[in-house]
């Protein structure tokens, strides 16, 4: 007699999760050559989260908009122009013999940002030259004195204060009155003025343009998976509480709260941990790639003390990754900036089920204390990506292979996402991987 899901264990979930993924029921190979490498290329992936070694180690290059230079677009043209994308990404999948599907999920689309003009975000042709990476402007979304509106009416909330902060298009929205009154003492005209129908529809716009966006490029994952390339991650994670209330306070609003009052920081970490348990628990039918991406923003070396990294977020984040792990799925932590003081501490994380993601920690220091206990991906630096040339790409390669690959365990990857990559480096560190990285058995 088969488990429920709820009697099940961690491992055992993972273990489903796992045969989804590799055994999809939704998908149709283009011929059963395709299917087979699918198989494989899931099986390598998860050999090494399991910490064995595969037939080879997997590799996963730097996508981000290099389809899009590879087919001789700039950014602007790859975020304004559905059809050179999908000509793009077409192109540069059925070129390259990947491990997995180089990511669509984070291409912004130009016109919806044009719509709604966020503050906190410059990009190719919002701002900057039409070939330059998207940047982000820190914004206080939320105020040191509106931790209690936040977490007691978050609906009236984002509308009336986060909305017209986030948004030029969107300002009008700050007249509306309370929700909690709408109804009762009258306010309803306000929705007659014509800026506050202007911000409603400029939402409705933007939600239309991104449908739009979004069912224009769907194509693109389709056809990989049927060509037998799958989806290495299955989207965004919970992440860290600590990070969703930097990404709203701003660094500075989030210093201060840290002296002036941690115990608005913890109220809100409580409510963030609280609504990504209770995602976590409607999970039981999710199929595709169990492994969650999560990105660390402000836990990195430097960023803040031993001390406040144990008390502000190392217990929450460690929370959610159990939680995680408990419910099957495989969180990838991209552990930003350097990890070199965090590692003793994040190795009292159980063995397994858990991809760290380095970008500037000395990886070979995290094999010898991570080593056995969870999988590492990366960190080819975006300087020698950038910079160096192939056969300097493939010889620093080949020592992340001989040194880190040992025993399994290992995703040979990038440290962050340099657009400007030479696709001869991308070659180069491709084809490391099938050189350096086959195992004897």
């Amino acid at each position: 007699m088969e488990k429920k899901w709820s009697e099940m264990t961690g491992a055992e979930k993972r273990a489903e999760r796992f045969r989804r993924w590799k055994y999809p029921e939704n998908v149709n190979f283009i011929n059963d050559e395709a299917k087979a490498l699918y198989e494989q290329r899931v099986q390598r992936f998860i050999d090494v989260v399991e910490l064995r070694e595969p037939d080879r180690i997997p590799v996963i290059p730097p996508s981000g908009y290099i389809p899009a230079h590879y087919a001789g677009y700039t950014i602007k043209e790859a975020m304004y122009d559905a059809d050179k994308v999908v000509e793009a990404w077409t192109k540069y999948i059925k070129d390259f013999d990947h491990d997995s599907i180089p990511n669509t999920k984070y291409l912004r689309h130009g016109k919806s940002l044009d719509i709604l003009k966020p503050k906190g975000l410059k990009w190719a042709g919002g701002g900057l030259p039409d070939d330059c990476d998207a940047q982000v402007i820190e914004i206080e979304n939320i105020k040191a004195d509106e931790y209690d509106h936040f977490l007691k009416d978050r609906g009236d909330f984002q509308l009336r204060c986060y909305l017209p902060r986030a948004y030029e298009a969107t300002e009008p929205l700050s007249k509306l009155p309370p929700l909690s009154s709408m109804g009762m003492m009258g306010g309803s005209d306000v929705f007659a003025d014509p800026a506050v129908l202007g911000a409603f529809k400029a939402l409705g716009d933007a939600g239309k343009a991104d449908i739009e966006w979004r069912k224009a490029l769907s194509g693109i994952d389709k056809m990989a998976l049927e060509m037998g390339i799958p989806m290495y991650s299955g989207g965004l994670g919970g992440g860290c509480p600590f990070d969703r209330i930097g990404g709203m306070r701003g660094l500075h609003g989030t210093i201060r709260d840290m002296f002036k009052q941690p115990e608005k920081l913890f109220e809100f970490m409580d409510d963030a941990l609280e609504n990504i348990l209770k995602m976590l628990s409607k999970s039981e039918h999710e199929s595709g790639s169990p492994i969650m991406f999560m990105a660390l923003h402000r836990g990195a070396d430097g960023w803040m003390s031993e001390e406040q990294f144990h008390k502000f977020y190392w217990p929450y984040l460690k929370k959610v990754i159990l939680a995680f792990v408990e419910e099957g799925f495989v969180p990838s932590l991209f552990a930003e900036g350097g990890y070199n003081s965090r590692l003793d501490v994040i190795k009292e994380l159980p063995p397994g089920g858990i991809i760290w993601h380095l970008d500037q920690t000395d990886i070979f220091r995290a094999k010898e204390v991570l080593g056995g206990r969870a999988c590492i991906q990366g960190n080819v630096p975006s300087s020698v990506l950038v910079t160096c040339t192939p056969e300097k790409v493939k010889a620093h390669c080949k020592e992340l292979i001989e040194r880190v690959g040992v025993g399994g365990g290992y995703i040979l990857s990038y440290g962050a996402t340099p657009n400007q990559t030479p696709i001869e480096n991308i070659i180069a560190m491709r084809d490391s991987a099938k050189e350096f990285g086959v195992y004897k058995k």
